[in-house]
């Protein structure tokens, strides 16, 4: 007969699929019952209608039923209630009630800005997240283009974030969590929102959002110099950009006012990168950008089709195609940005009034 002691220590392996904890860290470990060879355990989810059940079917059975002397596992759920949801809340946010922005100190906040749309700016946040990731970092993604928001579509992501007592947990896709306003939309409805309501949306994805103990934070922002580009500057003061540019000299010059609108919200800029390398487009424009701007030019990525058709199947062309010409150059930006973070290259650019 297996001890109680050593199915809750199997229990520990099992993981939250979206809070990235361990079930009896969070007490949703509702009951264990033992019946000679036969066990069955409770867990209380946080919501009715999971839609991460299969999860937590999967890893109890691959856990607790492969203990000695485990015959049979049964796997009931029930649902926390409002006193359990707010303890966890409490719990999640360090022990404080109160609201604040719930990033970690040591999160490093990277804004992918450009100064015009079409430079594949999107496509390049998702793939370069998924980097970051393969690299080992804990990582979270905002969809900040609040305007053009496409990041949940870009990573297969169907189901809305889980709100836990007013905090809203992020759903998670290719081990990446994810806050898009995409989430809160229906039947793909246009955002028509003034300036102070696209801050409180941010405000909002950064302090109501459980993002847990991030590495990097990666933010999808939108192109040009507006609204969100400055609050992202207020609330983030520690936040550093990385700026995209394709090779024509016209999204050079653009791309150059969105790093002057960086510097003068107080964010580093890392480097430029080059997107779109082509026959087509060219090449040399990032050079010329980073050049101009005092930074270095962290690489290029190539033109090729395959980086849209893993966009449009909701899988980064990182993970899909890893070999890919493309995929190999996102990940050594990724590993380029990664090295930056001790500041050998990272600087702030001189003021421009």
């Amino acid at each position: 007969m297996p001890l109680r002691e050593e199915i809750l220590a199997a229990l520990a392996n099992v993981i939250d699929p979206e809070l990235r904890r361990p079930v009896t860290e969070l007490g949703m470990v509702r009951g264990i019952e033992i019946d000679g060879s036969e066990v069955e355990v409770t867990i209380a989810l946080t919501v009715v209608g999971c839609p991460l059940r299969s999860s937590f079917e999967d890893q109890v059975s691959r856990h607790v039923a492969t203990l000695p002397g485990v015959s049979k596992v049964t796997l009931h759920f029930d649902v926390m209630s409002p006193d359990e949801r707010a303890a966890l809340t409490t719990k999640l946010r360090g022990g404080v009630e109160t609201r604040g922005i719930q990033l970690s100190p040591t999160t490093r906040v990277l804004a992918i800005a450009s100064g015009k749309g079409g430079v594949g700016k999107s496509s390049l946040t998702v793939n370069l997240a998924a980097a970051f990731a393969q690299l080992g970092h804990e990582v979270g993604i905002i969809d900040a283009d609040i305007y053009g928001h496409s990041i949940p579509h870009m990573l297969g992501i169907r189901q809305k974030p889980v709100v836990v007592d007013k905090m809203i947990v992020p759903p998670v896709a290719h081990d990446m969590r994810l806050m898009s306003i995409g989430f809160f939309l229906d039947d793909n409805q246009p955002v028509m929102w003034r300036g102070p309501m696209l801050h409180r949306a941010l405000e909002q994805f950064l302090q109501d959002v459980h993002w847990g103990e991030l590495d990097v934070l990666v933010v999808d922002m939108p192109p040009g110099t507006g609204d969100v580009s400055i609050s992202l500057g207020q609330l983030l003061p520690r936040a550093e950009a990385v700026i995209v540019t394709t090779p024509q000299p016209l999204a050079q010059e653009v791309a150059s006012r969105a790093a002057t609108m960086a510097q003068k919200t107080g964010m580093r800029v890392v480097g430029v990168i080059e997107n779109m390398t082509s026959e087509v487009f060219g090449s040399g424009g990032g050079d010329r950008l980073a050049a101009e701007l005092g930074v270095p030019l962290l690489g290029t990525v190539p033109l090729d089709g395959r980086v849209r058709e893993a966009s449009d199947a909701g899988v980064p062309l990182v993970v899909s195609d890893p070999a890919s010409e493309p995929a190999q150059a996102i990940a050594a930006l990724a590993r380029a940005i990664d090295e930056s973070r001790a500041g050998g290259f990272t600087r702030t650019l001189p003021l421009v009034s």
